[in-house]
């Protein structure tokens, strides 16, 4: 009886040991998981540093020679068309030129006109004498003194015609010289800036010193993003590449593009790491928004796209290629070692080591994750 009544308090001893135990075991792990599942994956590559957008063509227009500022057509901001006259020098004494260079056509035509009907009127006089001298109605003398004649009339009809092209040439050159007072805009664009104002004396820029342009022209049409790529990820770059361009102006908006030059050589800044320029094309300029010159900008190059794979968040792998993986029916983490594919900065392609549907932890840096922890899925 008393072996009963030891064996009852033994039981009951154990019991008590085991419930509080279980009492004062830890609370499970809380963790973010998400499943593993089919989707696409891209392997990319990024710029080391922000880039910059660029204009296809930004001319910063100069004057060939200097002068006074006698009209200024455009202002800031206003977009122009091909060959559009945006800025003129004060050149009343070359315009005295032209129209004389112009008047001496005029001439030099009309004297050519009076020459050349003179010759052909002394052609016909030539030609009937010398019919009249074959019948012997005139003498062959007059027929010959006739025929001189004509002969050098048609030679002053030439000169005339050589003193045209003459005037023509020094007209041509007149114009020239006038055109060279002349801004004109030599493509379809935006005036970003104008230096300079009525009456003032512009420069033109000389060889080796830099100066400020007249005028400022840029192109918006066609937009592109430069952007440098770290050197070990260049090898890899084609041109034509699908190219992803995000803008600290628009965090909301991703725009797409195309790679559209690789520079032939690695530029080495001193402090910072060796990049090789790349030139991204937008496929098309977004109407909606406004695209401004100088924007930063950042690149993601799409260097190969798979879909549908099993894929999992890159932020969930452990040292490479290990994914924390949650039991949910023995509420337990356990270490999957994986074999992947390709990934990017967001997701991971996994060949094997891991099924769909299967729970990943999404913050593997978590502290209190080790094997066989207890863990229960974090709610929101």
């Amino acid at each position: 009886m008393a072996l009963k009544k030891a064996a009852v308090v033994v039981a009951l001893l154990v019991v008590a040991i085991i419930l509080l135990g279980w009492r004062m075991r830890p609370d499970p792990l809380q963790v973010w998981v998400t499943k593993a599942e089919f989707g696409a994956v891209e392997q990319t590559v990024s710029n080391t540093r922000a880039g910059t957008i660029k204009a296809c063509r930004r001319s910063k227009l100069s004057m060939p020679l200097g002068g006074v500022v006698d009209k200024l057509l455009v202002k800031k901001g206003d977009r122009v068309e091909p060959g559009q006259l945006l800025l003129e020098l004060w050149d009343r004494d070359h315009h005295a030129e032209v129209q004389q260079a112009q008047a001496a056509l005029n001439s030099a035509q009309h004297s050519q006109q009076q020459v050349c009907v003179m010759a052909q009127r002394s052609e016909r006089e030539s030609r009937r004498l010398q019919t009249l001298a074959e019948r012997k109605l005139v003498s062959i003398d007059a027929a010959d003194n006739a025929q001189s004649n004509a002969l050098a009339q048609q030679g002053a009809c030439a000169a005339a015609q050589s003193q045209i092209a003459s005037a023509e040439a020094q007209l041509a050159t007149q114009q020239a010289v006038l055109e060279r007072f002349q801004l004109r805009a030599p493509f379809a664009g935006v005036v970003a800036e104008i230096n300079g104002e009525l009456g003032e004396y512009v420069t033109p820029s000389p060889p080796g010193v830099a100066t400020p342009p007249a005028v400022d022209l840029i192109d918006t049409s066609c937009l592109y993003a430069t952007a440098p790529i770290d050197e070990v990820d260049a090898a890899a770059l084609r041109l034509g590449m699908p190219v992803k361009i995000t803008l600290d102006a628009f965090r909301d908006r991703q725009f797409s593009g195309k790679l559209t030059r690789i520079a032939p050589y690695v530029l080495d800044l001193e402090k910072q790491a060796r990049t090789v320029d790349v030139d991204v094309r937008f496929d098309e300029v977004p109407q909606d928004v406004i695209l401004l010159i100088g924007y930063s900008a950042d690149v993601t190059i799409v260097l190969k796209n798979v879909e549908r794979v099993l894929r999992v968040p890159t932020e969930a792998l452990v040292n490479t290629d290990n994914v924390w993986v949650l039991d949910t029916k023995k509420e337990t983490i356990n270490k999957h070692k994986l074999q992947l594919g390709i990934g990017n900065f967001t997701f991971t392609e996994v060949r094997s080591g891991l099924q769909e549907g299967e729970l990943v932890v999404r913050s593997p840096d978590q502290p209190g994750i080790k094997e066989g922890a207890r863990a229960e899925i974090k709610h929101e």
